[in-house]
């Protein structure tokens, strides 16, 4: 088994993984690809780490439960703040944008 930088596995149709049709979104401005049936989490941790968020005293918070039971990895998706990003599925056109605090400020 190969492995990518930062020991990453790569996963593709050789590997036996399928994949949903692809998909563009926004993550804070920036346009990224996706794909349909991956988390909004997972596509985040895919384009730069772990943290979704800021708390209101500047912690970096992320995906910690993965199941949506602790609130950690909130984000503003489509202008709606306090979204669970391992809850919720990416869309074509969807716009994702980190929180700070409990709020939709950045």
């Amino acid at each position: 088994m190969r492995l990518l930088p930062r020991g990453r596995v790569p996963l593709g149709a050789a590997d036996g993984l399928e994949r949903g049709e692809r998909v563009s979104l926004r993550l804070d401005g920036i346009p990224v690809s996706a794909y349909a049936g991956e988390s909004v989490a997972a596509v985040m941790i895919a384009e730069r780490g772990a943290a979704t968020r800021r708390t209101a005293g500047g912690e970096r918070r992320g995906v910690f439960c993965g199941m949506g039971v602790c609130f950690d990895c909130l984000v503003v998706v489509d202008g709606v703040p306090n979204t669970r990003a391992c809850m919720t599925l990416v869309a074509e056109g969807m716009v994702v944008d980190s929180q700070s605090g409990s709020s939709a400020a950045r």
